[in-house]
């Protein structure tokens, strides 16, 4: 019985893209179309070429700065990904430029790598009679991930999907036999779901021709019946059963306009999944082929988060958004009782994997002070078990700084929830909001390297605020700035720069604004709206105009992203875009502005960096432009990370030396 959540390209990756950044333009990069004009030209004295590097306005760097970055670019984690049915496990971690698979065998054993890409490979589902596991990879960042099967006895790789198509995670079903997933072709909104052998490429087939952002969740025991999911939004998707042989389609309670996260078939017909029905948080519950519904966590003020069914059916372990961190729980499915999982230190447990024999769970751990590693605990002890130790480049992670949850006011009434991490001493000190992308993802308090180089290092504060629209405090909290409430989002940045000014550790007039993605676009708007209280921004891959965004974005994006920004074919929301455009109103932006972008992004195409880079120039600011012609929505590549933080740190210092 397999029971996990996508492994390869989630649901909601696949539908809605990857919200975040740690989450747009004119014709889609030549990567996916062949198409795409070549990047702006532009003067020899301002754009440089160095590899696949192309800058403007960056100085050379120190070596100072290079070698005391190298440090925090070497820390290295490790990802929870799958058992491999032999009493080990497969993770995966970086030894070069990229994340590859990787397998230890015992606790704290040695790492045996195992692919060795030039492309980030994070990702692998183990055959459940073992033998073999697939994983996926795209090229250049591009997200148009092909599947492969790596074979444990021999080593040897082989690729089971159609070249130029992108490929969602695939699935095995319970037997090992058959794996189902999802696939779509460049510009086509629907996915098609793919039914085959990964070990015999001619037994491959389409079971269910076009429908939406769908995808396969689950298998039925038998393997007779798909569990499907089809994303809408992040508040609204729906859940089908197909029957593998006469692709008959039954959708589970199609009156719900509700959202779903997963599923799992049971033996006796009935579907356990997370919905957030009849409440704000997701909770775990089961639906009865009458429609009837049993809550199991209704009782609990957080939203279920990763969770899995154990092979037999009578267990899940779920972890609980509290607020940001990640608490394990166990739900008995017979009787509803849910117990206490593991104690743990306070941080983030995520992607909960059941052993065959369901006598442990695997799973990822990390905290704002140490680096993601690989653990599994014993589901009747809860004894726990660290398989992999981080490494942190040598830095002592006594040093880092552990960040403080606190909320201020905006103008509405409402509480902002925010991270703080500051340097030691009394200040005042200057200060980067850090805000995420999606816009439905959610700033947690996970590691990150960045905010400890720059607490530590440049002696800056760092704000990382879930302004609304952010995920983790609601169903009514993540819709609050859809379609024509878009500024409400960049209202709760000017709100987070009141409360700055009230911290007399805070230094006010030195604010700059940092984000990717959505968060490029929240950057670049409190830029304008906010001009004369932020000293500069940094953008990474954002959104400079929501029309040219949602008329260039991948075809499998842009229906999912009008849902939440609006359909810029209504004339009334064309107004809106046009009102809120950062690309229209650039002339306000009178700070420094550094932009940064990967070449073969789809969600964000690089046009979308070039035509805001220019409108700034106009404006006789300092622009500098950063981008990585082998990469997409973010830096994958160390290389590329290293070169990034390097020139992100000149651009800092440069500002922050001004008065």
């Amino acid at each position: 019985m397999q029971r996990r959540t996508l492994s390869f390209v989630s649901i909601a990756a696949l539908a809605a893209a990857l919200a975040a950044c740690a989450q747009t333009a004119t014709p889609p990069p030549a990567a996916l179309t062949g198409t795409a004009p070549a990047p702006a030209e532009a003067p020899a004295s301002e754009r440089v070429t160095k590899g696949n590097l192309v800058m403007e306005s960056i100085p050379e760097i120190p070596a100072e700065i290079s070698e005391r970055l190298a440090a925090y670019e070497n820390v290295r984690g490790h990802g929870f990904l799958d058992w491999t049915g032999d009493g080990g496990i497969l993770i995966t971690t970086r030894f070069g430029d990229t994340n590859q698979l990787h397998e230890v065998k015992s606790p704290a054993g040695a790492r045996r790598q195992l692919t060795f890409f030039e492309e980030t490979v994070s990702n692998a589902t183990m055959n459940p009679e073992g033998g073999a596991f697939l994983f996926a990879r795209d090229k250049g960042g591009d997200e148009y991930y092909q599947g492969y099967r790596f074979d444990m006895e021999t080593g040897r790789i082989a690729g089971f999907t159609e070249p130029g198509t992108r490929n969602g995670g695939a699935l095995w079903s319970d037997d090992g036999s058959l794996a189902a997933w999802a696939r779509t072709h460049p510009g086509d909104p629907n996915n098609d779901i793919i039914i085959g052998d990964p070990a015999d490429p001619a037994s491959i087939r389409v079971a269910l021709e076009g429908e939406g952002a769908i995808g396969p969740v689950d298998w039925s025991d038998d393997g007779s019946k798909l569990l499907l999911q089809r994303y809408i939004s992040i508040a609204e998707s729906y859940l089908f059963t197909l029957d593998v042989a006469t692709a008959t389609l039954t959708q589970l309670n199609p009156d719900d306009t509700v959202a779903y996260s997963g599923g799992a078939l049971l033996a006796d017909g009935s579907v356990l999944t997370v919905t957030d029905k009849d409440s704000e948080f997701s909770n775990l519950v089961r639906i009865t082929a009458d429609g009837t519904v049993t809550n199991y966590t209704g009782d609990i003020d957080w939203g279920v988060s990763d969770w899995t069914l154990s092979p037999d059916g009578k267990t899940v372990a779920f972890t609980l958004n509290e607020g940001g961190l990640g608490t394990i729980r166990l739900l008995d499915v017979a009787s509803g009782l849910v117990r206490p999982g593991p104690t743990l230190p306070v941080g983030i447990a995520s992607g909960l994997v059941f052993s065959r024999s369901g006598d442990h769970v695997g799973f990822t751990f990390n905290a704002a002070t140490s680096p993601a590693d690989a653990w599994s605990f014993d589901v009747a002890t809860l004894n726990l078990t660290r398989w992999t130790e981080a490494e942190t480049g040598g830095l002592n992670p006594e040093n880092f700084v552990e960040p403080t949850l606190f909320d201020y006011p905006n103008a509405d009434g409402m509480d902002i929830p925010a991270f703080i991490y500051k340097p030691e001493g009394e200040g005042p000190f200057p200060v980067i909001i850090s805000i995420h992308g999606g816009p439905e993802a959610q700033a947690r308090p996970g590691f990150s390297s960045v905010s400890q180089y720059w607490v530590n290092e440049l002696g800056l504060a760092v704000v990382v605020p879930n302004v609304r629209g952010s995920s983790g405090y609601g169903k009514t909290y993540v819709s609050l700035d859809n379609g024509l409430n878009r500024k409400k989002s960049v209202e709760d940045i000017g709100a987070l720069l009141d409360w700055i000014e009230t911290q007399s550790d805070l230094d006010k007039d030195k604010v700059i604004v940092y984000g990717g993605s959505y968060g490029g676009y929240m950057v670049l708007a409190s830029m304008i709206d906010y001009a004369d209280r932020i000293a500069a921004g940094i953008n990474i891959v954002g959104i400079s105009d929501f029309k040219t965004f949602l008329e260039n974005t991948e075809g499998y994006r842009a229906d999912l992203r009008r849902v939440e920004y609006g359909d810029e074919r209504d004339p009334v929301v064309a107004a809106f875009f046009d009102e809120i455009s950062p690309l229209k109103n650039a002339s306000k932006i009178t700070r420094p502005l550094f932009v940064i972008q990967g070449y073969n992004d789809p969600r964000v195409p690089y046009t979308e960096a070039e035509q805001i880079l220019e409108a700034v120039k106009a404006n006789g600011v300092p622009a500098w432009f950063l981008m990585a012609m082998d990469e997409g929505h973010g830096f994958r590549k160390k290389s590329n990370r290293e070169a990034q933080r390097e020139a992100e740190t000149m651009f800092l210092q440069e500002v922050l030396a001004k008065d």
